[in-house]
């Protein structure tokens, strides 16, 4: 069968639009406002195609029943190092991005991943530049295995306990209609949409901010994908190109400091938490009276101290707001501590941060 070339250009689809100016007050916008149906593919351009077929085949995966569960990269990389038995499945090509034969997946998943431009070739094989991963009942496409990638957008373990997160913060809010939630630096878009699908019932406006561009085109698409609608999508620098304020505003930013400043990755500062630092001064300011800030992140462990909590907890001295600070897992990415900066550090931390505003 012929596949159609591979489009490794990533543009911009118009009915998802992009803003690059500041959301309004409400907090909602119909500058790019997702729809959950699909777009009729002769009436509008490349982009929007691609974008069309890539919610297409996360619609089929859907329907077949698909569930994955995205482990950390260093699991992930001794699962794929085992010999694979017999064809490929969909989760050993949208799950573990390993390479398979064309005859091994049915020609209308083929065709779509090549028509969304997430399809690559080496020799025979061909392989998927897009994952798949659940969450709940929702669905989330992201980057291949392994995220290299400066522009990389990524979903795993640190996705899933920052869902709890919200979930359980929204589970103690009084949600009142309209309720005005954002995401900064959404990445794949899970937070927001998972809090937008737990509080359903108070028919959120839901905004997704973020510097990468390609995160912004999978957060489209996932709105879509899991019949989120009323969702506003900023390419913004953290807040700075937001404007109004907000009842819940949520954020897992990259709290490492990465040599390669991948994107979903490095936090920057010393540490890797100056992003972090950066959010709560920001993210302050646009809460609504009553509102609430809720930052999954981590911190460095150094002599016994937590050195984020230090600096937050002298920050947050002045201010008139409820603060919450709670280690949520004690030791991750072990293998930092073999280099600088965490070389001096004991470990590092995953810490969930909780701010509220009269």
């Amino acid at each position: 069968m012929d596949v159609p070339a591979i489009v490794t250009e990533d543009r911009l689809n118009p009915r998802f639009r992009i803003s690059t100016q500041s959301a309004p007050a409400g907090g909602a916008s119909e500058i790019a406002e997702s729809d959950s149906a699909l777009i009729d593919p002769a009436t509008i351009p490349n982009a929007a195609v691609e974008d069309n077929a890539l919610i297409g085949l996360g619609r089929t995966l859907k329907e077949s029943g698909y569930r994955f569960t995205s482990i950390t990269p260093a699991s992930h990389a001794r699962v794929n190092a085992r010999r694979m038995e017999g064809p490929a499945s969909l989760q050993d090509v949208f799950g573990w991005s390993r390479s398979f034969a064309p005859g091994e997946m049915a020609e209308d998943i083929l065709m779509r991943l090549a028509d969304a431009g997430e399809l690559e070739t080496s020799g025979p094989m061909f392989r998927s530049r897009v994952r798949f991963s659940t969450l709940g009942d929702q669905l989330f496409v992201h980057s291949a295995f392994p995220t290299e990638q400066a522009d990389a957008v990524f979903f795993g373990p640190d996705t899933y306990r920052f869902a709890r997160m919200v979930r359980r913060s929204l589970e103690t809010m009084k949600c009142r209609p309209a309720l005005r939630i954002l995401d900064v630096g959404a990445g794949s878009g899970a937070g927001g949409l998972h809090a937008a699908a737990v509080a359903a019932h108070a028919s959120p406006a839901v905004t997704l901010t973020d510097i990468n561009r390609r995160a912004l085109r999978f957060s489209r698409i996932n709105a879509a994908l899991n019949d989120v609608n009323g969702v506003t999508i900023i390419e913004s620098d953290l807040l700075a190109k937001v404007d109004g304020r907000f009842d819940l505003i949520i954020s897992n930013p990259p709290y490492l400091i990465d040599p390669l400043a991948r994107l979903y990755r490095h936090g920057g500062g010393d540490f890797g938490f100056e992003l972090s630092l950066n959010i709560v001064d920001q993210g302050i300011e646009h809460l609504a009276p009553g509102g609430r800030l809720v930052l999954y992140t981590g911190s460095t462990i150094v002599g016994g101290k937590d050195v984020f909590h230090e600096i937050l907890s002298s920050r947050l001295a002045a201010r008139n707001v409820r603060f919450d600070y709670e280690e949520i897992d004690p030791d991750v990415f072990g293998e930092e501590l073999e280099r600088a900066p965490y070389d001096r550090a004991d470990r590092i931390a995953v810490v969930g941060v909780t701010i509220g505003v009269p």
